[in-house]
């Protein structure tokens, strides 16, 4: 109750959960492009089912947080002549994430270039439980992402220092509850437009190879990578990644305004001197 009167408390409330939605957007996307895979009536179930799990996580490590500290402990140092550093269960699983997002969104992407399509196999080309374990898999990534900044953000000092361990802990354990379930209201129509929108599909593609590299980045920072004696590896601020994603869709929602409008297609300049070539030729042959 005590939290529930102090107003400093709603604004960490609201300003976590706004954070949690921001750092929820790499997931909603990974969900639209696993998702978009299924059948049609499999969709909806594999996005609630993945964001239920998201929270789930969330939750169950901030009870462990003691746990998910001590994973910042280094259980292997090495000194070698061209590398040093010192490898922790944290920076094992951030590095691994960001290996797996690179593997899942290289691959999909030459699935949805080079690949067949799916139309001609006559059935889905993903399984549910395959789909949840991949969501399953990633999630554990982003929950460390999310918990950590909850920490850093919500005091547990006692009053009037911070809230107190109990009531940071309401704090946090708030926010992310209500940004999963604003996340599991606008899933369906964000995964709506990106499966509808083959543009967007490589564009949110992109933005995970991105994510990729900081996350590999973040797991050499977090091992404290050293090359040839002194180079050491830093993390790339998530400000200038959510810039570049948002900028992006800034643009692509203007090229999908402009062909909405056009009567015709627009047709790059280049492919317009490429097709009277082939015309030509044709007329000749």
């Amino acid at each position: 109750m005590e939290t529930l009167l102090n107003p400093d408390a709603w604004i960490a409330l609201l300003t976590l959960t706004f954070l949690e939605i921001i750092l929820g957007i790499d997931n909603i996307v990974f969900l639209s492009i696993v998702s978009g895979k299924l059948r049609a009536e499999d969709q909806p179930k594999a996005r609630r089912i993945g964001l239920l799990l998201a929270m789930a996580f969330r939750i169950i490590l901030l009870f462990g947080i003691t746990w998910v500290m001590s994973l910042k402990e280094s259980f292997f140092d090495f000194d070698w002549s061209f590398v040093s550093g010192g490898i922790s269960g944290q920076s094992l699983i951030v590095f691994g994430g960001g290996l797996f997002l690179l593997y899942k969104s290289v691959s999909e992407i030459h699935h949805k270039l080079e690949g067949e399509e799916e139309a001609t196999s006559g059935k889905a080309s993903a399984s549910l439980s395959g789909a949840i374990i991949q969501i399953a898999l990633l999630n554990i990534v982003f929950s460390f992402d999310s918990i950590l900044t909850a920490v850093g953000l919500v005091s547990a000092a006692e009053p009037p220092v911070g809230f107190g361990p109990a009531g940071a802990l309401e704090i946090m354990v708030g926010a992310i509850v209500i940004s999963i379930i604003i996340m599991l209201i606008f899933a369906g129509p964000v995964s709506k437009f990106v499966n509808e929108h083959p543009t967007i599909q490589i564009l949110g593609l992109s933005f995970l190879i991105l994510i990729g590299v900081m996350l590999l980045a973040e797991g050499s920072h977090l091992a404290e990578l050293k090359f040839f004696g002194g180079t050491e590896v830093h993390s790339i601020p998530k400000g200038y990644l959510y810039f570049a994603i948002f900028f992006s869709l800034f643009v692509e929602f203007l090229n999908l305004k402009m062909k909405k409008n056009a009567k015709k297609p627009v047709q790059l300049h280049n492919n317009k001197i490429l097709d009277q070539k082939l015309k030509d030729t044709d007329v000749t042959n």
